[in-house]
């Protein structure tokens, strides 16, 4: 039963890829759809077998003891469900949520079977299947522009060619925002692991004299790294990071590579730290050199496109897009007129006739930024609108139906772009506050092991993309890679 939970961990980082497709669908209401996803499908599984293993050593509770404030957030959510505005999807999230927990309380119970052995295996299978579907979302620009239908190239509609003459590969994520999101582990380990190949101290957490890891050092990883895979696998996912065109994912791995920067400047001696300065140095130049490179695909992808773009105009969009309209470098710097209104009518005419159009977009979409910041105001508005709502919540699952209510949304579907407005219109200042205590928890344990600062830079990158979107079952890799990479790297 051991070695089971030690393939299903390893199979675990490609499984969260498969993140949407393929997706298993379960029918619809009029406030949610359901579905089934290979994460959570692993998810079910490996909780199962966690759970006969921890009974069968009977350590099911016995590792809880001094341990209860974990607790206090998922109790309070559940008790959320009393008043909830819509008890099925609440019901859904809540069950989730708890497979989540166990799933966390299992790998700490069983931290002990993560041998040196286990940890390369594992780093081998996150490493390896993340160059698969990086390769695979490179193949489905191409697909995308050979034209081939969205139904073999996995392309949402949203991210081919023609909406802003170049592709932006969503792999087989819901869009590509959730792509760059699966891909923020994977590329800060990388790059992390490189600074640290040379450096043996400055990832000890406080008051550590030696490396723990319950575990390992990571710099002794890094090493076993080749060198040439200690370059080139931080430049090929931070290059595909780029491609997905995501503003969401790409500035929440500025922000963690800062605090990673920041971090590993501020620890050990002055040997220690110049020879640190160089390693981070270097990894920063990877960085842009991979934001160069994709900057330079996607002028040559809207050059060969089927539209009327060209490389400069390709290159121009990116600047103008991830800058928020900032750095404008378009010929005659026009404004962007891209209004909801012509939209619709722009994607059904593009998707007729694929020759020589004009793309949908010609810059930066202020509507999507605007769109965000109104469903956070709207949440924001609705929580403040009552006082039991400000202090007990909506109750989980129940934003989009009071929101909806309120006249604040066309439909009762609608979620929060904003997982923290969310939390606190589903659950209230309680439900906030109980949740930033778990936080708090986590960083406390955290702080002093040797993988800190990969741990905490990785965590605040989540955090920042969270502001983004909202949606549980759909980035279970926010919840799960932080609580396996603490014992694995």
């Amino acid at each position: 039963m051991k070695k089971l939970i030690k393939y299903l961990l390893c199979w675990l980082p490609l499984g969260l890829f498969f993140s949407y497709y393929p997706v298993i669908s379960l029918g619809s209401s009029e406030s949610m759809n359901f579905e089934l996803s290979v994460p959570l499908i692993w998810l079910v599984v490996f909780d199962i077998v966690a759970f006969v293993q921890m009974v069968r050593e009977r350590k099911l509770f016995s590792g809880l003891k001094g341990k209860w404030g974990w607790l206090l957030f998922p109790v309070w959510v559940t008790l959320t469900l009393i008043w909830s505005l819509n008890v099925v999807r609440g019901v859904l999230t809540v069950g989730i949520m708890w497979l989540v927990f166990f799933a966390g309380y299992a790998v700490w119970s069983f931290k002990e079977m993560f041998d040196e052995e286990f940890r390369r295996s594992w780093l081998k299978w996150f490493f390896g299947s993340t160059i698969l579907v990086c390769v695979w979302c490179v193949v489905q620009c191409i697909l995308d522009l050979a034209g081939v239908e969205p139904s073999c190239s996995l392309m949402c509609e949203g991210c081919r060619y023609y909406m802003f003459g170049f592709p932006h590969p969503n792999g087989f994520a819901i869009e590509p925002q959730f792509m760059g999101n699966l891909l923020l582990a994977p590329v800060m380990v990388a790059l992390v692991l490189f600074v640290k190949s040379d450096c043996n101290s400055t990832l000890r957490g406080r008051g550590s004299s030696r490396p723990s890891l319950r575990g390992s050092d990571p710099s002794s990883l890094g090493r076993n790294l080749r060198k040439p895979l200690r370059v080139l696998l931080p430049i090929a996912f931070s290059i595909t990071l780029f491609l997905t065109f995501s503003r969401g994912a790409i500035y929440s791995f500025g922000v963690g590579m800062l605090f990673v920067t920041g971090y590993l400047l501020a620890r050990g001696g002055k040997v220690e730290r110049k020879k640190v300065a160089k390693r981070l140095g270097i990894a920063w130049g990877m960085a842009v050199f991979s934001f160069l490179f994709a900057l330079n695909l996607q002028g040559i992808m809207a050059a060969v496109s089927p539209t009327n773009d060209t490389y400069m105009s390709g290159v121009a969009k990116v600047i103008n897009h991830l800058s928020l309209g900032k750095i404008d470098i378009r010929e005659g710097n026009e404004p962007v007129e891209n209004s909801v209104e012509n939209l619709e009518e722009k994607v059904v005419e593009n998707s007729v006739d694929k020759t020589e159009v004009e793309a949908v977009f010609d810059g930066y979409v202020a509507e999507s930024t605007n769109v965000r910041m109104e469903l956070t105001q709207n949440a924001m508005r609705a929580w403040s609108n009552d006082t039991p709502t400000a202090l007990f919540g909506a109750g989980i699952g129940g934003a989009g139906v009071k929101m909806f209510r309120q006249d604040l949304t066309d439909s009762p579907k609608e979620i929060v772009q904003n997982e923290y407005a969310s939390l606190l219109l589903e659950t209230g200042v309680i439900g906030v506050s109980l949740f930033a205590l778990v936080i708090v928890l986590i960083v406390r344990n955290v702080y002093r092991k040797s993988n800190a600062v990969l741990i905490l830079g990785l965590l605040l990158a989540y955090g920042v993309s969270l502001m983004f979107f909202s949606g549980f079952a759909n980035a279970l890799q926010i919840y799960l890679l932080p609580m396996i990479l603490a014992f694995v790297i």
